[in-house]
């Protein structure tokens, strides 16, 4: 029987400056940031009160993972914020979302009620949105 997940793909255009957003401006944990072949990085980072699940920032690049045209075609769908998306969770959703935008993060949804708890939407600097949400009390 699965009993969790502890590693979860976030696939970004460049990732220096991925690291630059989600630690800088996210204020995610470098979990791990090491070089794993010619060219190559495992970059990983995690929430600050979440530390066993590590997201790794997987640089779009031709290689193992993607050959030929697939690398280009999969830069394209990240780039226009079609391929994927996440959810994440914060205590004070109003206070967050004011935090977050004085470092530059740019909101697709301000902070909005909705039936199933209160949400903003944003993108990171790849293309990739996310929900950040507070749960109903």
């Amino acid at each position: 029987m699965i009993t969790k997940m502890n590693h979860v793909s976030v696939f970004v255009l460049n990732q220096d400056s991925a690291y630059e957003f989600y630690v800088n401006k996210l204020g995610f944990k470098v979990h791990t940031d090491a070089p794993i072949g010619p060219g190559m990085r495992w970059l990983t980072v995690c929430p600050p009160e979440q530390p066993d699940l590590e997201i790794s920032l997987m640089s779009i690049e031709e290689g193992m993972m993607f050959k030929g045209a697939a690398a280009k075609q999969m830069r394209e769908l990240v780039s226009k914020g079609t391929f994927g998306f996440g959810v994440f969770e914060c205590n004070d959703l109003l206070a967050t979302y004011e935090e977050m935008k004085t470092k530059g993060i740019v909101f697709k949804k301000p902070p909005t009620k909705e039936f199933y708890g209160f949400e903003a939407l944003f993108a990171d600097d790849s293309g990739n949105w996310f929900s950040l949400g507070q749960k109903k009390n």
